[in-house]
């Protein structure tokens, strides 16, 4: 997993080209007016799904991970914290190919507070429970680039 702020991007040259393809996108476009839902960038190849909740508690959410995309969290309004533990500490589900969601079972090792404009890239051994509450429930809005491995 990779956490930072999109002001500081120069910092992550190194990243992989379809991430800086994500990163350019945001910047060239307003994402925060963008309907919830899946906007194609690329087919399957390359998507953002955009999502507005109210963050809660954990047991109001779930544990997730991912095989055949990256994830890429931008926050475009509110405050989230997430949950982040390696799949291999936790004990996985049946894997729903459809979907690229693989189930997981178990604690939290540690936890980020995302604000407006931070990021997160979950890779596939980073398992993540999202939308949880940092300091009360609030509504969020954000942009999740996925990303084909």
């Amino acid at each position: 997993m990779i956490f930072g702020n999109i002001t500081n991007l120069d910092e992550y040259n190194f990243l992989e080209e379809k991430i800086k393809e994500c990163f350019a996108y945001a910047k060239a476009n307003d994402l925060k007016s963008y309907e919830p839902g899946r906007h194609d960038i690329k087919d399957d190849k390359l998507f953002v799904n955009i999502v507005e909740y109210e963050t809660t508690n954990p047991e109001n959410r779930f544990w997730e991970a991912h095989k055949d995309y990256l994830d890429l969290h931008i926050i475009l309004k509110g405050r989230e914290r997430i949950d982040l533990n390696f799949i291999e500490n936790m004990k996985p589900g049946a894997y729903v190919k459809e979907d690229d969601f693989l189930p997981i079972e178990g604690e939290s090792k540690t936890s980020l507070v995302l604000e407006e404009g931070d990021f997160l890239i979950c890779y596939p051994d980073d398992g993540h429970m999202t939308g949880l509450e940092a300091c009360g429930p609030e509504k969020i809005k954000k942009a999740i680039f996925k990303i084909k491995i």
